[in-house]
């Protein structure tokens, strides 16, 4: 069992930043990797952020890459989402989540998910 909780989300002014924090407990054994979502209201989630255990690499999506930096804190057990030069395009719900398949993949699936932090940016 696992237990993913996102905080940090808010309102924010246009091209503020905000950082969102998931807290991470596993019973067994840590994942290989965790991902940030987001998904806003009838539109298809969409997977900003993945980090990668192993060799602490990140990768991000097209529609965040040079304004979001993934990282995490072991001691803490957080992983954390910051993203500068906020648009309105960024509002929407964001989840964490933990052993995703690749980005790459035709399907997205992900072990564990959190209830999602809300970010709404004002334009």
């Amino acid at each position: 069992q696992a237990q993913l909780v996102e905080s940090g989300g808010g309102s924010v002014q246009g091209g503020g930043s905000l950082r969102l924090s998931c807290a991470a407990s596993f019973d067994t054994y840590g994942p290989n990797n965790m991902a940030w979502f987001r998904q806003e209201a009838g539109k298809e989630r969409e997977r900003v952020a993945t980090l990668y255990f192993g060799n602490g690499e990140a990768e991000y999506s097209d529609s965040v890459q040079g304004r979001a930096t993934m990282s995490r804190d072991n001691a803490s057990r957080k992983v954390f989402l910051r993203m500068n030069s906020l648009k309105f395009e960024d509002t929407a719900t964001y989840y964490c989540a933990a052993d995703c398949t690749s980005p790459s993949a035709s399907v997205q699936y992900c072990t564990h998910w959190g209830q999602g932090t809300q970010v709404t940016v004002s334009s």
